[in-house]
């Protein structure tokens, strides 16, 4: 296979592990990606998978992550806006990816990030890779945002969920984009308290945007992989074997299709 094929790497919380479940589908049919763009759980999932770390390795680390493992609440008041600082996630990121820069990894990797302050998407690929993975997985409101470089990053998902341009842009042939949110905005009955509120509107509005951006560069992507993990929150770490086996099946369910792409 002569064309270079690259992953896009959605946003999508705990059902981001969906993304190991890809990557396990395509080694077993002996593909595996020349370059990664990752979006907040996208860019963990991408950056470790460019690092070196083993499916196997990954799957078992995010099998015994709870969500106390990542909650460090900020003292308040603060200067920055969010529940937890943030720390622990830097932490843990640490330990799976260690000291590493962007042109030390085995696979060409971009994570993207957005601005508070300027309103745009600031695409990461130089220097160390875990300050940019962890900026890139800020999510509003829960974590305090990441400055860098006089920026104040948060969740790359807020403007682009899905970096399928960028990974396009890097060289990329063949984009297979993968979209872990898909259905997250599915109806439902009720919604409890000011923090379930905010999180509930951002899913809608992000949803809404993905469509559109969608509608307006289908030129991006070649095939966009999007497994239904019906009825699990992003927010919370249960289900978390589902996703991967609903990103394993769904990608299985579209090898022949991968395969035609790359020929």
């Amino acid at each position: 296979m002569s064309k270079k094929l690259g992953l896009a790497l959605g946003a999508g919380g705990s059902r981001g592990v969906t993304h190991i479940g890809v990557l396990k589908a395509l080694e077993e049919e002996g593909i595996r990606p020349d370059y990664i763009a990752g979006c907040s759980m996208g860019s963990v999932v991408g950056a470790c998978y460019a690092n070196g770390m083993t499916v196997e390795r990954m799957l078992s680390t995010v099998l015994k992550l709870k969500t106390v493992h990542l909650m460090d609440f900020a003292v308040f008041p603060e200067p920055r806006p969010g529940f937890f600082k943030g720390d622990k996630m830097l932490n843990l990121l640490l330990k799976n990816l260690g000291d590493v820069t962007f042109d030390e990894l085995k696979i060409p990797f971009r994570c993207v990030a957005t601005d508070v302050c300027s309103g745009k998407t600031i695409l990461l690929s130089e220097g160390k890779v875990v300050p940019c993975v962890r900026a890139s997985s800020s999510i509003p409101i829960l974590f305090k945002p990441y400055e860098m470089d006089g920026k104040m990053l948060v969740d790359g998902g807020v403007l682009c969920r899905v970096p399928a341009q960028q990974v396009r842009d890097m060289g990329a042939d063949v984009v297979i984009a993968v979209d872990a949110l898909a259905n997250s905005y599915e109806s439902v009955t009720e919604v409890k308290g000011i923090i379930a509120m905010i999180l509930r509107l951002y899913d809608i509005m992000d949803s809404n945007n993905v469509d559109m951006i969608r509608e307006l560069n289908p030129n991006a992507y070649d095939l966009w992989i999007a497994p239904e993990i019906k009825g699990m929150n992003q927010y919370s770490t249960k289900d978390v074997e589902r996703a991967y086996e609903e990103g394993y099946a769904l990608t299985k369910a579209n090898i022949d299709k991968i395969k035609q792409l790359l020929a």
